[in-house]
């Protein structure tokens, strides 16, 4: 800032840079100057300024970060091809030792036989996968793959596709409460040009750090965060007005999340990573925080070298915390208000390498929990004897998925979010 910026807190810049002022989060929820004085907002009004847009539908992200082996997590066991090119690290086929779990109505298609978990949910009807995702002219690189799923943008340099969800739906007001997502930054997918996610590792430092730096901090954050109405129109929209009731949204949402977050589950997670990353967001969708989308991230699944154990024990974690996690939504009276959708920046080559591993690869499975989606397997599995140098052909492109996620269950219109019509069949199961 220099002293010839006449507005130095503008509203863009404070979502950027201001984090020290308010939390360690990139944002702050809107709840305005209200929220800070007690008088609670109903549920859902500031989430979306759209008529028609369902304000009470849930959607959780989960990143497999690596590129997962699709391969190896919906099995071809029918394939003669499949054990053809992995002899060391196909899995068996159902009925053999460790063989893979036979998903009903399949022919010769079955499930990694660590993701009991998932397998479980598949067979109450609350799962399902679509085969063969991916988009042409695939990338191999981890971070310009991961860059074109978060953007939806062949070219990787949009903002997020989550993020401009919420521009869209909010009419360019800044309600990153909207969006939650758990690790150390949030995802460009939650990146739009207005709005910006909450995002922390573990709830308790989702607070005002500043006295941890500087105790002198103190009394400048407590001018700001004081209830004094602001004044007028004018003044309320002047860049202090702004800066005020962000820090207020801040402190408010920052007590609200981490209360929800003390509070035990009603079911027993498993010890993993994973697993504690939903149960955080469960026990925030129990506290009917007006989050639409929560976003959660499980890296390890570049699995060069040593793959079968290291792959499983992934896929084990995968299996158990999507499955306690819908039991938890279940015991709350919310698993069918919440969707889950798990995705990863591509799958694996199809032959094995000479490290008992695998390489980058292409297409691969997306998977869904809830109680609206469609059960089973959707698509077509990718062919094993028609690919591209090796690697296998897309039958969907991802952002087929996201249309009817966005149209579908999120309740608004893809065409302007994705730059174009790619609505397809619909991941909801009828009725």
């Amino acid at each position: 800032m220099t002293e010839h910026n006449e507005h130095p807190w503008s509203r863009r810049l404070f979502l950027q840079q201001g984090v020290t002022l308010a939390s360690l989060a990139a944002t702050t929820p809107l709840f305005i100057e209200r929220s800070a004085r007690g008088v609670m907002l109903p549920l859902g009004s500031l989430v979306s300024s759209q008529a028609g847009v369902p304000e009470d539908r849930v959607l959780v992200v989960v990143q497999l970060g690596g590129g997962n082996d699709g391969l190896n997590t919906v099995v071809p066991y029918g394939s003669d091809d499949y054990y053809r090119l992995r002899p060391q690290l196909a899995i068996q086929a159902p009925g053999r030792d460790n063989g893979a779990l036979a998903i009903d109505g399949s022919d010769g298609i079955g499930l990694n036989p660590a993701m009991g978990g998932f397998k479980e949910l598949m067979d109450e009807g609350v799962a399902g996968i679509v085969q063969g995702v991916g988009y042409p002219n695939p990338n191999r690189s981890h971070f310009s793959s991961m860059d074109i799923w978060h953007t939806a943008d062949p070219d990787g340099k949009n903002n997020g596709w989550i993020g401009r969800y919420f521009d869209n739906t909010c009419s360019g007001t800044p309600n990153p409460e909207a969006g939650v997502a758990i690790g150390r930054q949030a995802p460009l997918a939650m990146q739009g040009e207005s709005q910006l996610p909450v995002s922390f590792e573990r709830a308790e430092l989702f607070r005002w750090m500043g006295t941890d730096m500087d105790p002198k901090l103190e009394d400048p954050y407590e001018q700001i965060a004081r209830t004094n109405h602001v004044g007028p129109v004018e003044e309320d929209r002047s860049q202090n007005a702004f800066l005020k009731r962000t820090t207020l949204d801040a402190r408010v949402s920052s007590d609200k999340v981490r209360k929800a977050v003390a509070r035990s589950p009603l079911v027993t997670y498993p010890n993993s990573n994973l697993a504690g990353q939903l149960r955080m967001v469960g026990a925030m969708i129990r506290a009917e925080l007006p989050t639409r989308v929560y976003y959660v991230t499980l890296g390890g699944f570049d699995t060069h070298a040593n793959q079968a154990g290291q792959h499983a024990r992934l896929l084990e974690q995968v299996g158990n915390a999507l499955n306690a996690f819908y039991r938890d939504l279940q015991a709350q009276g919310n698993n069918g208000r919440v969707m889950t959708m798990v995705f990863s920046e591509f799958g694996r080559r199809v032959a094995q390498n000479g490290s008992s591993g695998t390489d980058h690869g292409t297409a691969a499975p997306m998977y869904f929990v809830g109680d609206m989606v469609r059960p089973g397997l959707m698509g077509t599995h990718p062919s094993l004897t028609r690919l591209d140098e090796g690697d296998l052909i897309h039958n969907a492109d991802f952002r087929t998925i996201y249309a009817s996620v966005l149209e579908d269950w999120m309740g608004t219109n893809s065409n302007t979010i994705l730059g174009g019509k790619w609505k397809t069949e619909s991941l909801l199961r009828e009725g």
